[in-house]
């Protein structure tokens, strides 16, 4: 455990020790920023512009007015770029400077390379999308209200929060990973339970949020590119333990990443409820979005496609190590 977290900790200070993390964060907040911009210049528009879904602007996924629509079409067209930006470098870098056969050789097991490069950039994607909160409040028109509502529920949320700082710090300290692991555990488990009953149990909260715009598309249009995320990442990582070339590992989690970007175009030839249309749903990111998340609705087979695909790419990532130690 000690040692993948060591690993994991070394993957992920990488991104801000080397240029790849920090084009990936530039490209990464000039896009959203973009986004953002047109989405708020379509809230406060007047007549008969203006947006019925803020989310799917900022996510891609409006057809309408035009200049949404063009960058929908730059957001997802992008999307696989800045995810194939953070995997290329994982294990095509490891391979082409030859310590990936000293990695091989350590006291730890492929699976846990594995794990641990994936976790590590996970979080890193993860980091980009936390940088994004700022935008909330203006696009969903929250304000807070604060009181100082102290209850045994609501200080075991705050006790919580506390516990997963604390396993933050351990783990960037690098002390025991069990003791990481254990910290972060009950603080998750400490700040969901306790938040979700001080917030459905107690008369009064700490932090009553109310918004101006439904925020239910705002919880499954994170939810979803978390995931889709994750399944490109894995993509990216399956990738980069094949080449060794981090350009060649970049421009193949590109081309893969696309052929669930690129069917979406093909919506246009089918009609809604048809054979043709349901495969196209089916394979297509970006219509995912539009269609569902974006609009605070939860469909799970999107869901089921890219657990399905990140679990099936991790697990071929470590045969292809696997193979690569038997050689």
């Amino acid at each position: 455990m000690r040692a993948t977290a060591s690993l994991i900790r070394r993957e992920f200070t990488a991104y801000f020790t080397s240029p790849v993390g920090y084009v990936a964060v530039f490209g990464f907040l000039i896009l959203t920023g973009l986004l953002f911009n047109l989405a708020l210049n379509l809230l406060t528009e007047q007549g008969p512009r203006g947006v019925e879904f803020p989310m799917q602007v900022f996510l891609g996924g409006a057809e309408s007015p035009v200049p949404a629509l063009v960058a929908g079409v730059l957001f997802w067209g992008l999307f696989p770029a800045v995810t194939g930006i953070l995997t290329s470098r994982l294990l095509a870098e490891e391979r082409g400077t030859g310590t990936l056969e000293v990695l091989l050789t350590a006291p730890i097991r492929d699976w846990q390379v594995v794990l641990a490069k994936f976790v590590a950039c996970f979080a890193f994607y993860l980091f980009l999308w936390l940088l994004t909160l700022v935008y909330l409040p203006v696009l969903l028109d929250l304000h807070a209200t604060w009181k100082a509502a102290f209850t045994p529920f609501s200080i075991a949320a705050l006790s919580g929060i506390g516990l997963l700082v604390l396993a933050a710090l351990t783990l960037f300290f690098g002390t025991n990973g069990w003791l990481t692991l254990g910290l972060g555990l009950i603080g998750a488990i400490a700040t969901g339970v306790g938040g979700y009953l001080h917030y459905t149990k107690d008369a009064e909260q700490l932090v009553r949020i109310t918004a101006g715009i439904d925020p239910a598309p705002v919880y499954t249009s994170y939810l979803g590119i978390i995931l889709a995320g994750a399944m490109f990442l894995a993509l990216g990582l399956f990738v980069s333990s094949l080449v060794k070339s981090q350009l060649v590992a970049w421009m193949l989690a590109l081309l893969l990443g696309l052929a669930f970007v690129l069917p979406t175009l093909l919506r246009w030839w089918f009609e809604n409820g048809t054979l043709g249309y349901s495969l196209v749903y089916l394979v297509s990111v970006p219509e995912h979005f539009r269609r569902t998340f974006t609009r605070g609705q939860l469909d799970t087979r999107p869901l089921v496609l890219y657990v399905t695909v990140m679990l099936f790419c991790l697990f071929m990532t470590v045969r292809s190590l696997e193979a690569r130690r038997l050689r």
